[in-house]
């Protein structure tokens, strides 16, 4: 092949990387305390109640999980297939970003709630949602250009021809074809 039509990896492992880091941070977010206030517990007193971002943002671990299929789709796709799941995962990233900063609060908080681990959870729900929605957005635009799984080995009816001439003398010889042969078959 040459170098022009030769599929580039670092698309695909770029998007893979994207893929990965946003559903680590969207499982992480989903761990994280999203919302807490004191609540009188009675007998107890005043207690802290807590809801996790898996509480409070039910999507969060779906999206996580959609995104590590996601990294196997887009490595055992091509062409419109991939862009196809591109799309799928970019709309997945937004929905994992308005879960983040839908419903945020930014001050107004009473003193001994864990503000920084709050607001850490959907800043992270954010971050797995931008970086899910660059791997989608990234899938769509190199749907072509990204290797994909078993291209190399693909069948012969399905392989591009090689436009270099001594590719395909070295490719006819590995075919087992005769590549000084002017009919274009075998003597028998």
């Amino acid at each position: 092949m040459s170098e022009e039509t030769k599929p580039s990896r670092r698309p695909l492992w770029m998007i893979v990387v994207a893929l990965l880091l946003g559903a680590l941070a969207l499982w992480g977010a989903s761990r994280l305390t999203w919302f807490a206030e004191f609540r009188d517990g009675g007998v107890r007193g005043t207690v802290l109640y807590r809801e996790t971002g898996e509480q409070r943002a039910t999507a969060l671990v779906p999206l996580a999980l959609l995104s590590l299929a996601g990294v196997a789709g887009v490595i055992a796709t091509g062409g419109w297939a991939r862009r196809v799941l591109g799309v799928v995962l970019a709309l997945a990233g937004v929905a994992a970003v308005w879960s983040g900063v839908a419903g945020v609060k930014v001050s107004g908080w009473a003193d001994g709630l864990p503000v920084t681990q709050m607001l850490l959870g959907r800043g992270l729900a954010v971050l797995g949602g931008i970086l899910v929605a660059a791997g989608g957005l990234a899938a769509v635009k190199g749907a072509g250009k990204a290797a994909r799984l078993g291209a190399r080995y693909a069948a012969p009816a399905t392989r591009k021809k090689a436009r270099d001439p001594d590719a395909e003398l070295w490719e006819a010889l590995s075919e087992g074809e005769d590549p000084t042969d002017v009919r274009g078959r075998h003597s028998e």
